[in-house]
């Protein structure tokens, strides 16, 4: 086998390709076992021109793009799809042929596999300390704060009436708000449901805060790294082209595995979180419910900046921490980069938010329903978005909080529980009350 020429190529430009697209280019080679020997050079010859592989293609500076459109003009099969705003990358699908031709320019700096990205599948709030939080006699809601929920998109519930303040949608272009899987409503509802067909009872942190709708899953929660990074970006230039009513806070309850990098900012989802975070918005991210195994964060929750969120299991006791236990599914440090996370944890157990009528999740969950408006979800995706919730009462409470003011007040205001340890329990137990309290005005 590695006599063949597209293996040849992942050998030799092994410091320029992601492990994913090296498995992906030798994996190409599977049909060679049911096929007779004779035709494989020719089978090769095909493969080489015609064989279309989804990459993002990172650059050592953003105009060298311009190089790779001329390369696009002799390449009928090479198709570059998107060429990032924030970060010097393009998604582009491309041939072996093509791909060679690319690895051997000084300006390419990597190449990776545009490869998938998932889903990271009524005590909460209370025992986050986060219900009806009030600082210096004034009650916070959330209220005048942004969440930008970047998932499969939002269904227009009842709790969520009048507050999905912008929606867009990188899957299928639709521009009304609308959720085919499902996930994305649960987290908008367990950032900013006001709970008002529940009398209040299935309400997230944020009860007033502002959502908006960022579809970049479909309807089986599936998503690329182009996707997710194209809806970051989105939300970045929003803040751009809106100055009086920015996005605050972005809610990721989504990932993918975690890759032996040469270093962290290397891996092109990392890149753009922290682009956001520089840019004053914070970032929230699952850790993965890859647990209880350890190095097992999930990427983009692998960035040593934003806020990495790691999911408890309350036992549907609000008022006792001495049950408490980290849920088994919650991914564990330290990262590969050896970063210890998560950097906090939050409830992620058996989540009560809002129900997207017909999703693929309610289709084929009908036992989670809880009665017609609420399903029952569990992971450190239900985590993040309440982790996420908390922020933006934080950020009520003091509008010009810096990213990096935001994640040290909630590490230093956590719960933290003697003999846990950090790699698995980050800074403890996210207390909202006390990580306000914390913040100087």
């Amino acid at each position: 086998m590695f006599g063949y020429s597209i293996v040849q190529l992942a050998r030799n430009y092994t410091h320029k390709l992601d492990r994913p697209l090296r498995h992906f280019m030798v994996s190409m080679y599977k049909p060679f076992m049911y096929t007779p020997c004779m035709i494989h050079k020719q089978l090769e010859r095909w493969m080489k021109k015609a064989k279309k592989i989804p990459v993002i293609i990172h650059f050592h500076e953003k105009n060298s793009i311009f190089a790779l459109r001329e390369i696009e003009k002799q390449h009928f099969r090479m198709k570059i799809h998107h060429q990032f705003r924030y970060i010097s990358s393009c998604s582009a699908e491309v041939t072996p042929q093509v791909l060679e031709q690319i690895l051997q320019r000084s300006d390419v700096k990597k190449v990776y596999l545009n490869r998938k990205v998932s889903t990271l599948l009524n005590n909460a709030v209370p025992s986050a300390n986060a219900k009806h939080v009030a600082v210096n006699g004034t009650t916070l809601s959330g209220k005048g704060v942004t969440i930008a929920i970047v998932d499969t998109g939002i269904y227009p519930h009842p709790d969520l009436e009048g507050r999905i303040v912008e929606f867009v949608d990188f899957v299928n272009g639709r521009t009304a708000p609308y959720d085919d899987n499902g996930h994305g409503t649960h987290c908008a509802g367990d950032a900013a449901g006001n709970g008002s067909v529940s009398s209040g009872l299935y309400a997230g942190p944020a009860y007033e805060a502002n959502v908006v709708g960022v579809k970049v899953l479909d309807k089986t929660g599936a998503g690329t790294l182009d996707t997710i990074i194209r809806g970051i970006e989105w939300c970045i230039q929003y803040n751009e082209m809106n100055k009086d009513r920015k996005i605050d806070v972005i809610s990721l309850s989504l990932g993918g595995e975690s890759q032996p990098f040469p270093a962290e900012n290397d891996d092109p989802l990392v890149q753009v979180v922290e682009e956001a975070w520089d840019r004053g918005i914070v970032v929230c991210a699952a850790a993965g419910n890859e647990g209880p195994e350890y190095k097992t964060i999930s990427s983009p929750g692998i960035s040593d900046k934003i806020i990495t969120v790691g999911a408890l299991d309350d036992r549907d006791t609000a008022e006792t921490r001495e049950d408490d236990e980290i849920a088994e599914f919650s991914s564990r440090g330290p990262t590969y980069y050896g970063v210890r996370k998560p950097d906090i944890v939050v409830p992620g157990v058996n989540i009560i938010s809002l129900r997207a009528p017909k999703s693929t999740f309610d289709k084929y969950q009908k036992q989670n329903r809880i009665g017609q408006y609420y399903t029952s979800m569990s992971g450190t995706s239900m985590a993040t978005p309440i982790c996420a919730g908390i922020v933006a009462l934080m950020l009520e409470y003091k509008p010009n909080a810096t990213p990096d003011e935001i994640k040290s007040a909630l590490k230093e205001g956590a719960v933290l529980w003697k003999d846990r340890d950090p790699n698995i329990y980050g800074a403890g137990y996210v207390n909202a009350k006390r990580a306000i309290e914390l913040l100087k005005k």
